[in-house]
């Protein structure tokens, strides 16, 4: 069964951490969100003037956040000790858990800056884990090449090509997700079967896309929401394409979110900001 469009959620302008600028399709409106996914930001720029001043240091607690870089070089560091340098091509994967205190800053002044951060929601049982963080260079990414001249990264879960599983350096997570780029030439289609349990989305940065049977074209710069079914159709126009498909397992579970905190009740992010104001946010 093709799994047809059922919402768009168009990417709103807006700013975060020291003010830089970007687009927030997923989470741009309270409860406008895609179960587990909680928010996806693009952040697109040349003007070093909208990203510059970056992300200092700031609190998570109850949820992964996800990092890609398309295009330039920023620096993570976390009160675990951790740093990573997250190049062009590279992915952060981190696990806030019960608590971790970050920062992501520009380690360039001019240039282009452009990737995507996505969040997405942990089940109640993990929300209290330790943190954890992942740094994954572009060479750890497998990226495969297609018969119609377009080439798949798999960042997260795994993609079926020529009778060969491609695993993504993310596994073994409880919402099982799915994290691919896409790349195609003009006019170039593209399949992929997609669990139907499975929750997923679009998000198009580049080119012209269609979707569904029968097609559909397709924005780009909005989330692009796709209904039950178990099989993604898309076709890119005379431009080619570029996007990203999210999948992942839905949690089922209530979300009660106050910044970078998203806990199960109101109770919990109460303590989460008690825990935070009171130096007790990292304490194991």
């Amino acid at each position: 069964m093709i799994r047809n469009i059922q919402t768009i959620i168009p990417g709103i302008a807006t700013s975060d951490g020291a003010g830089v600028k970007l687009r927030r399709s997923l989470g741009g409106q309270q409860q406008v969100r895609l179960d587990p996914f909680l928010m996806l930001d693009e952040f697109s720029s040349n003007d070093p003037n909208d990203y510059v001043a970056g992300f200092p240091a700031h609190p998570h607690r109850g949820f992964e956040t996800v990092t890609y870089m398309i295009e330039g070089h920023m620096l993570h560091e976390d009160h675990l000790g951790n740093q990573g340098h997250l190049k062009t091509g590279g992915v952060q994967w981190m696990t806030a858990g019960r608590g971790i205190i970050h920062s992501e800053m520009p380690q360039q002044v001019s240039g282009a800056m452009r990737g995507f951060q996505l969040w997405i929601n942990l089940p109640a049982k993990e929300k209290m884990k330790p943190a954890g963080y992942k740094d994954i260079q572009v060479e750890d990414i497998p990226k495969t090449s297609l018969v119609n001249g377009g080439t798949v990264k798999v960042i997260a879960g795994s993609y079926e090509h020529l009778g060969s599983s491609i695993q993504g350096p993310i596994q073994g997570i409880t919402t099982a997700p799915l994290f691919l780029d896409v790349h195609l030439p003009a006019n170039a289609e593209f399949e992929h079967r997609i669990p139907k349990e499975l929750n997923a989305f679009v998000y198009i940065y580049e080119g012209d896309l269609g979707i569904g049977g029968p097609m559909r074209a397709v924005p780009r710069q909005a989330a692009i929401v796709l209904g039950d079914g178990d099989l993604l159709k898309a076709k890119a126009g005379t431009e080619g394409a570029q996007f990203i498909l999210l999948a992942a397992l839905p949690l089922q579970e209530p979300v009660v979110q106050y910044g970078p905190f998203v806990m199960n009740t109101r109770a919990e992010i109460e303590q989460a900001i008690d825990d935070y104001q009171n130096n007790r946010f990292v304490v194991p």
